[in-house]
Parts: C-alpha cells; structure tokens; sequence
C-alpha cells in the first residue's frame, strides 16, 4: 500500500505465509476482494480496506479466482471450475454477501494467473479472452483505431 498523503513509503497491506493476489478494490474504495489459498485451495475472500485485520469473509464456495466488483458494488464476479459466478453483497451497516450463482459455464474462455475479464459499467456483459484455435488461426494482432471519427471527417468531408 502506498498513501499519497505524505512521503510515499510502500507498506504491505496483507502479509502472511499465504498466496494472496489478484486483490480488486470496491467501487466505494471501502473493500477489497482476492483469492487465497488459506484453505488449501483458491478462494475468493473480502476485507475491509484499508484496515484489513478487521474482518475475513469467505465469498466463494468450491473454489475461486480472480474476484471482479460490480460497478455498483453490490456484486462480486469471480472464476470457478463451475463456470463464471456471481455473489450479492451489502457493505452497510455490515459486509454480508449471498450465495455463489453460477452466471454461464467458461468454455473455450481463457483462463490464466491474471485477471483476463472485465465486467461493463453497466454490469450486463463482460468481456473476455476465448482461446483461439491451432496456432494457424489463432489471432497474433490487435489493430486498435483511435480518434477514428476525425479520420472520417478528413477522409469524407461535408459541406456543412
């Protein structure tokens, strides 16, 4: 954690024996959820942020990876072997969150140590990577257009 109130000096913000990553911040900046390994195998927990000694809920259930917030936070996205799952969740008075939903089995979709997702600011579509076909299909270039409507205008000007 670095505070960028006064000299910036790191402190860790959780460090214990465990794997703890891929930590997503609430919109609300209040909670943060990450994957651990605290029960032996990956799982998706919340803490508040930034005092993260003061509570430890277990989200998942059946294993989990790479928590995404809602862009309410009122949902918590996560990976399973299950599929893409969904948790509802309160922060006030208390954090309390439901039960793991499985939104749509994962496929052909990419799954890595990274986060390869990312929920809409409308929290109604994701995108994600899927896994292309042989090494002869599979796709090596993304060709990103930027400022493209002033192109336009340049390439096919209007007397107006």
């Amino acid at each position: 954690m670095l505070s960028l109130e006064s000299e910036p000096t790191p402190e860790p913000l959780l460090q214990t024996e465990l794997d703890e990553w891929n930590a997503a911040l609430s919109p609300d900046g209040r909670w943060f959820a990450y994957q651990s390994n605290a029960s032996g195998r990956e799982e998706v927990y919340v803490r508040p942020f930034p005092d993260v000694e003061a509570g430890r809920w277990l989200v998942s259930s059946d294993g989990g990876e790479q928590p995404l917030w809602g862009p309410e936070g009122r949902e918590l996205f996560y990976w399973s072997d299950a599929g893409l799952m969904a948790v509802s969740v309160a922060t006030e008075p208390n954090f309390t969150h439901g039960n793991p939903e499985m939104l749509f089995d994962l496929g052909a979709y990419s799954f890595n140590t990274r986060p390869n997702y990312a929920v809409a600011p409308d929290g109604e579509r994701f995108l994600m990577i899927k896994e292309g076909g042989s090494d002869e299909t599979a796709t090596t270039e993304l060709i990103l257009v930027q400022n493209w409507f002033e192109e336009l205008k340049r390439l096919v000007p209007t007397d107006n």
